[in-house]
C-alpha cells in the first residue's frame, strides 16, 4: 500500500461528493473510486452496482452467506458439539456489536471483499475477552506502511480520526495474487464492467430517442447562426411530436436521413445479454439465479444439482476464507486445539419434503443418524429413549445388538 497523497481540486471535489475526508485518500484508492474510464464511462464501485447484474451477484453471494448460520464447534471424544458457551459464538452467530446483527455484518464484509478485495473489522477486547466486531466502512479506510508494518487510518461518521495498527484489524482477503492483499473486482474487471455500462447507456439513449437513430438534416442554401438556432429549436418541436405520436412536417425542401447504425444493425440487445453473461462469469454466479434465463445453465439438471454446484464452485471458497479467517485471528492459540468456526450449508440443500424424508430414512436406516437427529433438523422436539439409539434397517435394533441371537417367542402347541 502506498503512502498517503493529498488529491488536487479535481478529486478534492469528487471526494467530497462521495463524502469522504480528503486526507484518508491513496493512489489505490483513486485507481479504485475515479481513474478507470473503460469504452467512455467512468469505472468504479458507485457506476458499476448501478448495473442490475452486478446488483444482482453480489446481492445474491452476499445474502446467502450472510444468512447461513456460522457457528463455533468444539472437538470432543464422542464427536464435535456445538460450542454455545463459547464466548465467539454469540459475536459471529448472532450480534457482533450494539449497532448490527450478524446477517447485517457479514452482509457488509462479503460485498466488501467480492467488490474491494478485502473486508475489515475492528475487535473489541476488555483484557483477553473479545466483546464485539465492528466493521470499517473502505471509503473511510486508509492504509499506509510505517517501519515495515501496516498502519490504518479510520475516519468516523463525526469526522474524528483514529489510527488502528494491524494487530487492531481482522482482516479477511478475498482472491488475492500476492497472498495477503486481496484484488478488487472492480479494477481487474474495468473492462467487463465499462463495457457493460456503455451497452447500458446507449440503450437508455435510444429509448429517449424514441428509438430513432441519429438524423442528419438537409437544407439548401446556407443558413445564418441565428437561423441555425432556431431550426435546432425546430428539429427538437419535431423530435417532442414523435415522441408524442404525430407525424412532422418538413418544410421547404428540407430533408432527413438517419445517421449512424440502428439498434438492430448494432445487435444492441445481444451485447446486452452478452455483458450479463460477462459480468455473471466474472463473479461465478449461473445466470438463471440473476433472472438471465436466455440460454441454459451448464451447473447441471435440477435445481438440487444446481445448488450443490453454485454451494462448490461459488460460496465455498468465500465460506472457507472466513472460516480460517476466524479460526486464525478470533480463536486464541489454544482455543484452535479444540475449537473451531463453520457455517451450517445444509439449508441450501434441503430438497422438497419427499426427498428429505427419502434422505432421512437412508440415514437412519444405515444408522447414520438417530431418529432425534432427523428430528431436530426439522425443528421437532426430541423424543428420547430409542429414538436417540442409532438403527439399522431390517430388525431396525440398535447397533451393540447386531449379531446377537434373538430369541424366539412360546407358542402353545397343541
Amino acid at each position: 500500500m502506498k503512502s498517503l497523497k493529498k488529491p488536487g481540486r479535481v478529486k478534492a471535489a469528487l471526494l467530497d461528493w462521495l463524502g469522504v475526508p480528503i486526507d484518508l485518500m491513496t493512489d489505490d484508492f483513486w485507481r479504485l473510486f475515479a481513474n478507470n474510464n473503460v469504452a467512455g464511462q467512468v469505472v468504479n464501485e458507485k457506476t458499476v452496482m448501478q448495473l442490475s447484474a452486478v446488483w444482482s451477484c453480489v446481492r445474491l453471494i452476499a445474502e446467502t452467506i450472510s444468512t447461513l448460520p456460522l457457528q463455533i464447534y468444539e472437538r470432543t471424544p464422542t464427536g464435535r458439539i456445538t460450542a454455545t458457551k463459547h464466548p465467539l459464538y454469540d459475536i459471529i452467530h448472532t450480534q457482533p456489536n450494539a449497532n448490527s446483527t450478524a446477517t447485517v455484518f457479514w452482509e457488509a464484509m462479503i460485498v466488501a471483499m467480492l467488490m474491494g478485495g478485502n473486508g475489515i473489522a475492528e475487535p473489541k477486547y476488555i483484557g483477553p475477552k473479545l466483546i464485539a466486531l465492528n466493521f470499517l466502512d473502505p471509503r473511510r479506510l486508509s492504509c499506509s506502511t510505517v517501519n515495515g508494518k501496516r498502519q490504518y487510518r479510520y475516519t468516523l461518521k463525526d469526522g474524528t480520526q483514529r489510527t488502528l495498527t494491524e494487530a487492531q484489524v481482522f482482516r479477511i482477503p478475498g482472491f488475492t495474487l500476492d497472498g495477503d492483499w486481496g484484488v478488487s473486482s472492480v479494477m481487474y474487471g474495468a473492462g467487463v464492467f465499462g463495457s457493460a455500462l456503455a451497452a447500458a447507456n446507449a440503450s437508455n439513449s435510444t429509448f429517449e430517442k424514441g428509438m430513432l437513430p441519429t438524423v442528419a438534416f438537409s437544407l439548401p442554401g446556407k443558413l445564418s447562426p441565428k437561423d441555425r438556432d432556431d431550426f435546432r429549436d425546430y428539429v427538437k418541436r419535431i423530435s417532442g411530436a414523435l415522441n408524442a405520436g404525430e407525424s412532422p412536417v418538413l418544410e421547404n425542401g428540407l430533408t432527413a436521413a438517419p445517421l449512424g447504425i440502428n439498434p438492430v444493425d448494432a445487435q444492441l440487445l445481444e451485447s446486452r445479454n452478452f455483458s450479463v453473461e460477462e459480468i455473471c462469469r466474472w463473479f461465478r454466479v449461473p445466470p438463471w439465479m440473476v433472472g438471465h434465463t436466455t440460454n441454459s445453465t451448464s451447473f447441471g439438471t435440477g435445481i438440487e444439482q444446481q445448488l450443490i454446484a453454485f454451494l462448490t464452485f461459488t460460496l465455498r471458497p468465500w465460506l472457507t476464507r472466513i472460516e480460517q479467517a476466524i479460526n486464525m485471528n478470533l480463536l486464541s492459540p489454544m482455543d484452535q486445539t479444540k475449537f473451531y468456526a463453520e457455517f451450517n450449508v445444509e439449508g441450501l440443500l434441503r430438497a422438497d419434503s419427499a426427498g428429505r424424508a427419502a434422505f432421512y430414512k437412508a440415514m437412519t436406516d444405515g444408522g447414520m443418524q438417530t431418529r432425534d437427529e432427523v428430528r431436530e433438523k426439522e425443528n421437532l422436539p426430541p423424543m428420547g429413549g430409542n429414538a436417540a439409539v442409532l438403527t439399522v434397517n431390517s430388525a431396525t435394533m440398535p447397533l451393540d445388538k447386531i449379531g446377537e441371537t434373538v430369541p424366539k417367542v412360546p407358542t402353545n402347541e397343541a
